[in-house]
């Protein structure tokens, strides 16, 4: 009976902590959590070379009224990588999709950070049906296979790749990135394999600007401050009900530099929902 208990006790706290394997894409294990039971369901979408850990100020802030799904997108984290090594911005949303479905969502509000932004881009064209809200954390939106990063992504490969990923992850900081976050931003970013990293940035400015529809379900632009990826001009042609704020003091990381504000400007706008 002992033994019964004892795993029992230890099954609750897997679904304590919100740890979810079920899901899968292409064959692809998918590591994503889940927390919280409220009517509306959350979805947040880490950026290029991150994971799930990236939302850790906001899981507990949100879960309080919301459900709350993380995922890692494939090739991050702590899930799998596909097998032929190719990464796409559909194979990213589809992902989301396999999470949101596992879970038994109906309509989910997608937050997406840096490159995530792009993957809920890409969910709410291939699955408007499910799709509430948007929430784009200085996101990338206006972008194209021209762009200069885009061709010159071979720069991230072979020994000279790694020092040029720092370069460039280091340039995300600001003065409101404690050395803790620089730390673990570095950690989980350069820990990611470069296959990953070409692969990833790759499929990300491998779709062209002009392809993108208008999105008429509410959007929330939470940007940096004085953010270089923001474009308000074509953010309001394109999703015309935006809401748009910028957090002063903080760099690409906003959500974990200044989690307070951050997860006030989200509760508000979630707040305000209703479907």
């Amino acid at each position: 009976m002992n033994r019964q208990i004892r795993f029992a006790a230890l099954i609750s706290l897997l679904f304590a902590t919100g740890s979810v394997h079920a899901a899968t894409v292409d064959g692809i294990p998918l590591h994503s959590t889940s927390h919280g039971t409220g009517p509306t369901t959350v979805i947040l979408v880490h950026g290029w070379t991150c994971d799930d850990t990236t939302w850790e100020a906001q899981v507990p802030a949100l879960s309080k009224q919301y459900r709350v799904l993380t995922l890692d997108l494939p090739g991050h984290g702590k899930s799998g990588s596909p097998k032929d090594g190719t990464f796409s911005m559909e194979l990213f949303a589809r992902a989301v999709e396999a999470v949101r479905s596992e879970a038994k969502a109906d309509k989910v509000v997608l937050v997406g950070h840096s490159m995530g932004t792009p993957v809920v881009v890409q969910y709410a064209q291939m699955f408007p049906q499910h799709t509430a809200a948007l929430v784009f954390v200085d996101g990338l939106l206006r972008i194209g296979r021209d762009t200069p990063i885009a061709r010159n992504s071979q720069q991230f490969t072979g020994p000279e790749g790694r020092r040029a990923r720092e370069s460039m992850v280091r340039g995300m900081f600001s003065a409101s990135t404690t050395p803790a976050m620089q730390t673990h931003i570095l950690n989980m970013m350069l820990g990611t394999s470069e296959a990953t990293a070409v692969g990833s940035l790759k499929a990300t400015w491998d779709v062209p600007s002009p392809k993108y529809e208008v999105i008429k379900a509410p959007v929330l632009g939470l940007y940096a401050d004085h953010s270089g990826l923001a474009n308000r001009e074509f953010m309001k042609a394109k999703y015309p009900n935006l809401q748009y704020v910028e957090i002063p003091g903080t760099g690409h990381f906003l959500m974990m530099e200044k989690p307070d504000e951050f997860n006030r400007h989200l509760l508000d706008f979630l707040k305000g929902l209703s479907f």
